[in-house]
């Protein structure tokens, strides 16, 4: 993953499914912050337990929660069918002290699977947005990005990155604010499935993507922006 995949961000603006609450302001000594994406598209709303307490219930397919302070330390995640015993994760998550993190269960239910990244809501240069992609649409294939100016015929473009791969997820890349186009198409293909159309970027912000399916699964394909900061 490189700067020109995270430019493929962009298009949220334009294609946003879902956005959270952004915290300016890290969490307390001893605390972590944890917010919790359900992306699996075949899977029921969920409940979300830690350490057996709930924090969350009956969260639908797409939806993200804001931060939530948790204990730093080792802790165990449950995310349970709601209103049900019946775990569809049981995972043990190291969480470091005045640290943010976002967990999402990805995956088709069949093959659930919690993705637990380390955020960074540290303010980005002037002039400059910070922002990453996670490829979380089990259904959709792998893809080519083509970032360009707004306008520009991909008749003679070359694609910035190829054969993205779904549970790809890009580091946090720091993008100049200018004017782009991000189209997406199916790897070695340019038939178009995502176009952002002209997109002018703002400075300042700190956002996280995640591509995800259709309820269910499979297309249409979407993108959730969730805003780490500002």
């Amino acid at each position: 993953m490189n700067r020109i995949l995270l430019s493929f961000l962009l298009a949220v603006s334009a294609l946003t499914a879902a956005c959270s609450d952004d915290h300016g302001t890290g969490p307390a000594a001893g605390e972590a912050r944890v917010r919790v994406v359900h992306a699996s598209p075949d899977a029921p709303a969920v409940d979300v337990l830690v350490d057996g307490a709930e924090v969350l219930s009956d969260v639908p397919f797409r939806a993200a929660s804001d931060y939530l302070d948790v204990a730093a330390g080792t802790r165990n995640l449950k995310v349970n069918a709601a209103g049900t015993g019946t775990s569809v994760i049981d995972a043990d998550v190291t969480l470091v002290d005045r640290t943010g993190y976002t967990v999402i269960a990805s995956g088709l239910v069949a093959e659930i699977a919690a993705i637990v990244l380390e955020d960074d809501a540290s303010a980005p240069a002037a002039g400059t947005v910070r922002i990453r992609a996670i490829h979380g649409a089990p259904s959709a294939p792998a893809v080519d990005i083509y970032v360009t100016a707004p306008g520009a015929d991909l008749a003679s473009a070359t694609p910035v990155l190829t054969d993205v791969a779904f549970g790809d997820a890009a580091d946090y890349m720091d993008a100049p604010a200018g004017e782009y186009q991000v189209r997406v198409t199916p790897a070695g293909t340019r038939t178009v499935v995502i176009d952002s159309g002209a997109l002018t970027l703002t400075s300042g912000q700190v956002r996280t993507a995640i591509a995800v399916d259709a309820p269910g699964g499979g297309a249409p394909f979407d993108l959730l922006l969730l805003a780490d900061l500002n």
